[in-house]
């Protein structure tokens, strides 16, 4: 991730209005505006999310917003612009970084930073680190600062038309996957619900995400713990799975996972 800072020169202040993060991989944008920041110092497309007290910029608007300040990739000679700027194709960020992202429409610019503010990074810290599936079609969420809640999805169908078909396909609801940043979750890598609705629906558990982690080391064993455990040769181990005896928590292709309460109730049997 690369962090630039944004600034307004026609604003009387110093510090940056915002921070646009670059997720070199994904390619993607995530914009984070400063709390202190007035609606009508805004620019333009983020006057409206300032008004109603909301600070982080989707996905979606970050990339508008970017691409405000980008040649457009269908501009008919862009073939000889990136020639001329020996770029090897087309990238926004490239561009945006070759014109400081400065454009027609306002007098903002970046600058890249190595650092940015605390609160800043307390924001991110509220962001999804894991999220998984339960039952009843809830999601157990654990979130950047150690905190785990548990999501029931079906609340939010009012506002997110499309979790109905979520609910109704446990297939598309056991794809769930956090997104960049940990700003969201996905299905399938199309239906996105923002980390704020999870907090605000979640319901707070007594547990922390250490305390996964914690389970999982010391809980979980592979092929070579379990044989170890069971006193017995791969093959054997590979026998009492196929035979149903023990059921590993995760399949692999090379080496399944299992869990030590699972083979210590075979040992005792």
């Amino acid at each position: 991730m690369k962090s630039y800072a944004i600034y307004d020169e026609e604003l009387n202040r110093t510090s940056a209005i915002g921070y646009l993060f670059y997720y070199e991989k994904a390619e993607s944008f995530i914009i984070e505006l400063c709390k202190d920041l007035d609606e009508w110092d805004a620019p333009l497309l983020f006057q409206g999310l300032v008004r109603k007290g909301i600070y982080t910029v989707s996905r979606d608007i970050s990339l508008l917003w970017v691409k405000e300040r980008v040649i457009p990739s269908g501009r008919q000679n862009i073939g000889s612009i990136l020639k001329n700027h020996k770029l090897k194709g087309y990238s926004e960020m490239a561009l945006l970084y070759l014109s400081k992202g400065r454009c027609s429409q306002d007098s903002c610019y970046i600058a890249e930073v190595e650092e940015i503010p605390e609160d800043i990074k307390d924001r991110m810290r509220k962001n999804v680190l894991e999220c998984f599936p339960a039952e009843s079609n809830q999601l157990v969420c654990m979130f950047r600062d150690n905190t785990v809640r548990m999501v029931d999805i079906a609340k939010l169908v009012d506002k997110y038309k499309d979790i109905s078909h979520v609910l109704k396909n446990r297939e598309l609801f056991n794809s769930v996957k956090v997104g960049i940043g940990g700003y969201s979750i996905s299905f399938n890598e199309s239906i996105e619900i923002p980390t704020s609705d999870l907090r605000i629906i979640g319901l707070l558990l007594p547990l922390t995400a250490n305390d996964f982690y914690g389970f999982v080391r010391r809980n979980v064993v592979d092929a070579t713990g379990a044989s170890d455990m069971l006193q017995c040769s791969r093959q054997n181990l590979s026998y009492l799975v196929k035979e149903g005896k023990i059921t590993p928590i995760i399949y692999g292709t090379k080496e399944n996972l299992y869990l030590k309460g699972e083979l210590e109730r075979v040992m005792n049997e």
